[in-house]
């Protein structure tokens, strides 16, 4: 596979998130986290905190970092780095295009991953 339509732009409001899921190469399903920072860029994580399991998208949004709503971490969606404890550990980010309406993310070429972190 390669990019996948994951929401359309109308259906995020800039500062806030949802959930998408979409299905790897290899046909397993995985959850993505996509975001709309408040300057209307669409960006795409993994959706599981990586402290606990705990969606992500259904933190809050502000600026370019979305919040863990259940331990307060804080993630950077440009790059998937935590920059509020308790998370220490990066999330997955993923190559993400607007195309017309269409929000288009390749969740099979990983930008960060846990061993390039």
């Amino acid at each position: 596979m390669s990019e996948q339509l994951a929401c359309m732009v109308g259906d995020l409001q800039p500062g806030s998130a949802m959930l998408a899921e979409l299905t790897l190469e290899n046909g397993s399903d995985v959850e993505i986290a996509i975001v709309r920072t408040d300057d209307g860029d669409f960006y795409a994580i993994d959706d599981m905190c990586t402290h606990g399991a705990v969606s992500l998208s259904e933190g809050d949004v502000e600026g370019c970092f979305i919040e863990c709503w259940g331990h307060g971490s804080r993630f950077d969606v440009r790059t998937g780095e935590p920059d509020e404890l308790p998370a220490i550990t990066p999330v997955k980010t993923y190559p993400t295009r607007v195309d017309g309406e269409r929000v288009l993310v390749d969740v099979d070429t990983p930008i960060r991953t846990k061993e390039n972190a």
